[in-house]
């Protein structure tokens, strides 16, 4: 799924970014889903830097559960950016009124090439599962995320079973409110050194 430059670095054809909340033992969500623990900060959060990131990709990527999350809201967040569910099961039940310019694909061959064919190049990655494929396939570049103060024991984890180490670049920590911290790293290459 990559190219070579001329001097043997891998180029992702598209560079995936995380912008994510997790509590602080690593899940997204609890198991039923919901993410009350998350979005129970509000305002009290204060700048997050999100509408900054989300002005800054060209497409969103997002598993099934995601999108049936999301689908259920009162406003469709994805509101002008193009949408990629990958997923299976919903191939063909995407609602283009409800969900404007989005369209459903079952691997993660099939969204990268549809991403490429468009030109999109910085793609929004949301969702465990999508996450975890993208992080495996090498299209991870850019991590930011944000830990609430609360430990809810079990749920859907961040991250899953890796092939080999990933190793990153802290680029920065800062504090939110309501004792939120917000960490950014740079996904290194696979044979880029570690930094001391």
């Amino acid at each position: 799924m990559t190219t070579t430059t001329g001097l043997g670095a891998p180029v992702p054809p598209v560079i995936g970014c995380v912008f994510v909340g997790t509590s602080l033992d690593g899940f997204i969500a609890r198991e039923n889903g919901d993410f009350d623990w998350l979005v129970a900060a509000g305002d009290a959060l204060g700048e997050t830097g999100y509408d900054e990131f989300f002005a800054s990709v060209d497409a969103m990527v997002v598993g099934r559960a995601t999108f049936d999350t999301v689908s259920g809201f009162a406003d469709w967040p994805y509101a002008g950016k193009r949408v990629l569910v990958l997923s299976r099961t919903l191939v063909r039940g995407v609602d283009a009124e409800s969900a404007p310019d989005t369209t459903a694909h079952a691997t993660l061959d099939d969204v990268v090439a549809t991403l490429v064919a468009e030109g999109r190049r910085r793609v929004y990655v949301d969702g465990g599962r999508t996450i975890q494929s993208f992080l495996r396939a090498g299209l991870i570049r850019e991590l930011t995320i944000t830990r609430a103060p609360v430990l809810i024991g079990t749920g859907i984890p961040l991250f899953g079973p890796l092939d080999a180490d990933v190793h990153l670049r802290h680029v920065g920590t800062r504090e939110l409110g309501a004792g939120f911290t917000q960490s950014s790293y740079e996904v290194l290459g696979p044979d880029h050194p570690r930094e001391p």
